[in-house]
């Protein structure tokens, strides 16, 4: 009994000290934030890796303070209805593409239009221009959310059973294209029907000749590998594909000005991750697709731009004749 008496202001030291441990665990597992990431491509694309790198290292810069959970492969729905949520808060961060985002704000789609964007120099101006950041500033107005990057997608070439070099060889081609207008531009004005074919459906209906030809970048044609069903990739590159990170206005107030800055750094440095990941792989699979058997046809890209352009002057188009001119006229940076 004299032993344990000894002991007992130990013993009740070490108590003390594993409740307050315990109690500074609990407090800090209720504290933490959990902010919600989706997007709709796969967990293998380097979009979903650098997410993952990004809920990381925000976490490590805020000592733990925040959890961001990605949530890949449209598991938390479709690019219309995660847009939708960000709109109402209910999804923090997103990827999309400007043509959906520009339904608050229509010039912001300009970039997803036919030969707007010559090539990826162009596109790197383009995305450390003054005419870019108007529009994103015109967008937050427009919405209250914030387009905090963007992303390189790639340039779109389209896959076919057939050559095809210059525009007279898209004449009467059916060929599956997202239904949205920029998509359906450069077929048009080439000849081709445009079929607005679900993108889940798109190998399926290749397979089976219910379209000719498709079109999307390098890496995509990879990972939904549309080379099994096609034998041409036709390098007509007519739109330079980007994605947008876009932060809730909601969720950026929540987190106050310093994390939301720090939120904004890590968004930025993982896109420039991303962006060189992106270019890399499209330039190794130049080389990679022959090995599988695929012809690359370096198309004429100077006369489809030629014959498309024009079209882009038209009436109704989401944006001006001059800001066209301002993207078009954009200097290498």
């Amino acid at each position: 009994m004299k032993r344990f008496r000894t002991y007992l202001p130990t013993l009740l030291l070490l108590s003390c000290v594993a409740a307050s441990t315990v109690y500074f665990l609990v407090q800090r597992a209720y504290s933490v934030q959990t902010l919600r990431w989706a997007h709709v491509y796969e967990v293998s694309s380097p979009y979903h890796q650098e997410a993952l790198w990004a809920a990381n290292e925000f976490a490590r810069l805020t000592d733990g303070k925040y959890n961001i959970e990605v949530y890949a492969a449209s598991s938390l729905g479709n690019e219309v209805s995660i847009n939708e949520a960000v709109d109402l808060g209910s999804i923090d961060i997103i990827y999309t593409g400007p043509s959906l985002a520009a339904q608050h704000y229509p010039p912001l789609a300009i970039s997803d239009y036919p030969y707007a964007i010559k090539d990826f120099a162009h596109w790197q101006s383009y995305s450390q221009s003054d005419l870019y950041r108007e529009l994103v500033d015109k967008y937050k107005q427009a919405t209250g959310d914030e387009i905090v990057s963007l992303i390189y997608y790639g340039f779109r070439h389209t896959t076919s059973n057939k050559p095809i070099r210059v525009p007279a060889d898209m004449e009467n081609l059916k060929i599956r294209v997202p239904n949205a207008r920029p998509f359906m531009m450069m077929p048009e004005e080439t000849g081709a029907n445009p079929a607005p074919i679900p993108f889940s459906e798109a190998y399926l209906a290749l397979q089976q000749g219910v379209v000719d030809a498709q079109e999307n970048p390098l890496t995509t044609i990879k990972y939904k590998r549309f080379y099994e069903v096609q034998s041409h990739i036709n390098l007509t590159g007519h739109i330079a594909n980007s994605l947008i990170v876009i932060a809730a206005g909601k969720t950026l107030s929540r987190l106050g000005e310093d994390d939301a800055e720090k939120l904004r750094e890590v968004l930025q440095r993982a896109t420039e991750r991303c962006n060189k990941e992106v270019r890399k792989q499209e330039i190794d699979l130049l080389s990679w697709y022959p090995e599988q058997g695929i012809t690359v046809i370096d198309s004429d890209r100077e006369a489809f731009r030629q014959q498309v352009l024009p079209a882009l002057r038209g009436e109704n188009m989401p944006f001006t004749p001059e800001l066209l001119d301002r993207l078009q006229t954009l200097a290498p940076q």
